[in-house]
C-alpha cells in the first residue's frame, strides 16, 4: 500500500507514483509523484517529467489557475499518457512549476481509491487492479 508523503505535505498527504510518457515520442519518466487531490478539476504534471519526457507545451493553449489565497497564475498545457493504477489516461494535462504533480478528478474519478488517514496509506479499492 503506497504511503502518504509526509516530507512534501503537512498534515501528510496521500501521493501516488505514476509513469508518465510522451505518445509522439515514446520517451517514459517512471515514478512521478502526484498528489491525489479530489478538489482539483484537473491534472498537473510536475516540469522536470515534462521535461525528461521532452513534452512540448500546445502553441498559444494555457489555462488560468487560482489557488485557495485567490493567487492566479497560467499553466501552459502538453499531449501525454499516465500510467496510474494499471489505467492509461491520455489527453491534455496542465504543466505544475513543483516537484510533484497534481491527479485531479479528470483522473481520479475513473478509479475507486480507499485513503486511511489513521494509518497513512492509500490504495485501490479492494485491492485489486483492472
Amino acid at each position: 500500500m503506497p504511503a502518504y508523503d509526509a516530507n512534501w505535505f503537512d498534515p501528510p498527504a496521500p501521493v501516488a507514483r505514476v509513469t508518465l510518457r510522451n505518445g509522439a515520442t515514446g520517451q517514459v519518466k517512471r515514478d512521478v509523484p502526484m498528489l491525489l487531490d479530489w478538489g482539483a478539476d484537473v491534472t498537473l504534471l510536475p516540469r522536470e517529467a515534462t521535461h525528461a519526457t521532452s513534452l512540448e507545451s500546445v502553441p498559444g493553449k494555457q489555462y488560468e489557475l487560482e489557488s485557495f489565497d485567490g493567487a492566479r497564475t497560467y499553466a501552459p498545457v502538453v499531449q501525454a499518457e499516465i500510467a496510474f493504477l494499471g489505467k492509461i489516461f491520455r489527453g491534455q494535462f496542465l504543466i505544475s512549476e513543483r516537484e510533484w504533480g497534481v491527479l485531479g478528478r479528470n483522473v481520479l474519478n475513473s478509479v475507486a481509491i480507499l485513503c486511511d488517514g489513521p494509518r497513512l496509506h492509500w490504495d485501490e479499492r479492494g485491492g485489486t487492479r483492472g
